[in-house]
């Protein structure tokens, strides 16, 4: 997949570009496997903003994408589809049953290609396998954390994973961060990286085009009031205050950890801040 430029014909088409779509071939989705998308524009039940800089936007439809397929199956790729939901793209396929699904489309596939799933399915682009029977050093996606949940990890675009290691009921997998985290080896991934390679390298060239995808704007703290923001005030546009970044309720922001305390990281074996440092 490329990047489609445009010439500078109005400001907003300066440097804007989009996606080549001549990867797509249909744009008519399967009618069954589509839900109507309710926007909330960040609000909760009682109509209160818990998501900022949301609303509006174009009309979607909602695909529902097969993240747990069957084991022990075959089935033909229909139609490689855009899917709005979600930066890559999707293909459709069908099971010699005659039911349809709609997955992850890896990078390469094509009209016609097969698809199988199962411990003894080949190592072929496209195909989904339990960890233990993929050889060690292949490039995976669509990754399983719990057995038979569903795939979790690398599923956004370009994205891919490495299966370095396996030993015992856990494989080391090397995720697009650079973290190193084990997994169970029950656990199913597809075979290869995701396509739409470009997607994060498209420029939006436009507010107009953010309003369309449900993006509002959004005001920095220090160009407000002091009463409106912790970064707000100031005499004469003197912003640094030296102070840590902070959300409009306080909250610190920009490192702070979130995480809960619950959790620990007996699964993971590099941290993906360990990998940015060397």
């Amino acid at each position: 997949m490329s990047i489609k430029t445009y010439n500078p014909t109005t400001p907003g088409r300066r440097g804007m570009t989009t996606q080549d779509m001549s990867d797509i071939t249909t744009k008519k989705p399967l009618k069954s496997l589509l839900v109507v998308k309710k926007k909330t524009s960040g609000r909760n039940n009682q109509g209160r903003i818990t998501t900022r800089h949301k609303g509006g936007g174009v009309r979607q439809f909602y695909r529902l994408v097969n993240f747990n397929l069957p084991a022990n199956i075959t089935a033909t790729i229909e139609q490689i589809e855009y899917d709005p939901n979600r930066s890559a793209r999707i293909a459709r396929i069908k099971e010699q049953s005659g039911q349809y699904h709609y997955i992850i489309a890896a990078s390469g596939m094509k009209i016609g290609q097969i698809v199988n799933t199962g411990e003894d399915a080949a190592i072929e682009n496209g195909n989904r396998l339990p960890l233990k029977s993929i050889p060690v050093g292949s490039v995976i996606h669509a990754i399983e954390l719990t057995p038979g949940k569903g795939a979790q990890l690398a599923r956004s675009a370009g994205n891919r994973a490495q299966l370095v290691a396996r030993e015992g009921a856990y494989a080391q997998i090397k995720l697009p961060s650079g973290e190193v985290r084990m997994i169970n080896v029950e656990c199913t991934a597809s075979i290869g990286s995701i396509g739409n390679e470009q997607h994060q390298n498209i420029k939006i060239g436009k507010a107009g085009r953010s309003r369309n995808k449900g993006i509002r704007p959004t005001v920095r703290g220090v160009v407000m009031n002091a009463a409106d923001h912790p970064h707000g005030g100031g005499d004469g546009g003197r912003h640094g205050t030296g102070k840590d970044p902070r959300t409009p309720w306080g909250q610190k922001t920009l490192g702070y950890k979130t995480r809960s305390k619950k959790k620990n990281n007996n699964f993971i074996v590099r941290s993906r801040h360990a990998a940015r440092r060397k």
